[in-house]
């Protein structure tokens, strides 16, 4: 049976890579991973006996990335309040840049990428997945399958950006 080290250093390159996923930034993703696994050493004993920790591991920085992105929203509301600016929000040219050079993975909602990722990529079962989410099985499965769906038709270039509707 490997040590509780071994262990965690096998499942660091996946951690990062999904946190890579998640921030899509190198940096932020390694600060990421270091928060998420400060946090799982601190709170070891809560861990389930039987539990897997993979998917605990995949839990704790899924919840760390979402409690991260609402605190960075709520900071931004708040500096747009106090300085009367919007910097949250790019200006329009750049959208078009960004949305141009993302691939049909990039152009998916972070819970579609972040779900594909843990089925597809990482492994990970229904079952676990649901646990980390903290949804049924069966809603893992509409979802995954609405993701994948979603992910044919960006590839196949059946969904393209919004056009202008001229109303009367």
């Amino acid at each position: 049976m490997n040590t509780l080290d071994e262990q965690l250093r096998d499942l660091i390159p996946r951690l990062r890579r999904f946190a890579l996923s998640l921030t899509r930034n190198s940096s932020s993703a390694d600060d990421l991973v270091q928060a998420s696994l400060e946090k799982a050493l601190s709170g070891w004993g809560d861990k389930r006996a039987d539990g897997d920790l993979r998917a605990w591991l995949f839990s704790i920085l899924y919840r760390q990335f979402l409690d991260a992105h609402r605190r960075s929203r709520r900071y931004a509301r708040m500096l747009e309040f106090f300085t009367g600016r919007d910097d949250a929000e790019p200006s329009v040219e750049r959208i078009v840049i960004a949305q141009s050079t993302l691939q049909a993975f990039d152009r998916l909602p972070t819970e579609q990428r972040a779900l594909l990722l843990m089925v597809s990529v990482e492994g990970l079962t229904y079952k676990e997945v649901a646990e980390i989410l903290d949804v049924p099985t069966g809603t893992v499965m509409s979802r995954l399958s609405r993701a994948r769906q979603a992910l044919r038709q960006l590839s196949d270039g059946e969904i393209s950006s919004p056009s202008l509707r001229i109303l009367k």
